[in-house]
């Protein structure tokens, strides 16, 4: 049976369809995907991801473990910053994406997939074999995101932070709504906004603060259904779909998050062996010529021959063209480079883009 979210009486007052997504129900949308999704473009959009895990890891031994664990270089990290990495696993594989936050000397925050979070907690405690302290919080805490170019505007009138001041990847504790938060400008969806971590008892009275904020400023609850399309816009990779322990984060573009050079840590031989003999497969943007959604597994091909599989794909609700991301070979990996997708048997005419599909204005 899928567990309710700390939120789930409120999803159901607002009328959402709720659907079950990595063993919760959580809300799909409320007053229609579209609708939600131009909101947080246009204006700003509410969204519960309490289904999302909290990894604490802290102690004396706290900062070397997550730098064995994650691919990207924690000892970067400032008290207050954040940093979006990966687990990997020897191979290099991708077990799960998440963002670490920096919340004091020894304390580590790891913010992971719901999908993938009790198998992450059970991989990290096997890694470090006790030198660090690690609780799963996830039943504890709530995850809200507030997304949208108004979204700081929005928040300024629930907390005394400095939100000006609060650059992208950086956290703050604080208050929202008079309630303990975590404040993060981070988020998953291409636009400006924050993440606020908040005790799942206090959820209710900071979402409810949150969503009438947000309102005043045209803003919407907004659903999976509109993550999705906007994190697909953004070329933002989604875990279990566009990137899973048989990729490596160099195919999947992600080159740029692994710190070769830090020391040792989890699949860096792997991945320096990859790195240093070149790679066979790419994740691209594609765009079709005709309409068609390209889903995940469809064929990709080029001259007859099939050179890729899509992982994902929509019609843009912004651009309102179709996209899709896929891996394909390497040869056939550039930008303008012609392909096809084979959608039921129709071969669809493609063309490889630069990611991502869409881009903020500043």
């Amino acid at each position: 049976m899928a567990r309710h979210p700390p939120l789930y009486d409120a999803h159901r007052s607002l009328g959402a369809r709720m659907v079950d997504f990595a063993g919760w129900e959580m809300p799909l949308s409320y007053r229609g995907p579209a609708e939600e999704h131009q909101a947080v473009r246009r204006h700003c959009g509410l969204f519960d991801v309490s289904h999302m895990g909290e990894i604490e890891v802290s102690g004396p031994n706290a900062a070397a473990a997550c730098q064995e664990l994650t691919v990207n270089d924690v000892a970067r990290l400032k008290i207050g910053d954040a940093q979006y990495t990966l687990l990997c696993n020897e191979a290099g594989g991708v077990l799960d994406d998440l963002v670490v936050y920096r919340l004091g000397a020894e304390r580590y925050l790891l913010i992971v997939n719901a999908a993938n979070t009790a198998a992450d907690v059970a991989w990290i405690n096997a890694r470090i074999g006790g030198r660090a302290a690690v609780v799963d919080r996830s039943a504890e805490l709530a995850l809200l995101a507030l997304q949208g170019p108004e979204s700081e505007v929005a928040l300024r009138t629930l907390t005394a932070l400095d939100l000006p001041r609060l650059r992208p990847f950086t956290a703050c504790e604080s208050r929202v709504a008079g309630e303990p938060a975590v404040v993060s400008r981070t988020g998953y969806t291409g636009e400006d906004g924050f993440e606020i971590v908040v005790d799942a008892e206090s959820a209710g009275a900071v979402w409810d603060a949150l969503l009438e904020a947000a309102s005043r400023r045209e803003g919407l609850p907004a659903g999976l259904a509109a993550r999705d399309t906007l994190r697909l816009e953004a070329g933002l990779p989604l875990c279990g779909s566009d990137m899973d322990a048989t990729t490596t984060p160099l195919e999947a573009g992600l080159a740029w998050v692994v710190k070769l050079g830090k020391g040792e840590f989890v699949g860096r031989t792997a991945l320096a062996a990859q790195a240093a003999s070149g790679l066979t497969r790419r994740l691209v943007g594609l765009e079709l010529r005709e309409p068609g959604i390209p889903r995940h597994g469809y064929g990709v091909w080029r001259d007859g021959t099939e050179v890729g599989r899509v992982t994902s794909g929509t019609k843009s609700p912004t651009l309102g063209t179709f996209i899709g991301l896929a891996y394909v070979a390497t040869m056939s990996a550039a930008s303008g480079t012609p392909l096809t997708v084979d959608i039921r048997g129709r071969r669809v005419p493609a063309v490889v883009v630069d990611r991502p599909f869409y881009r903020r204005r500043r």
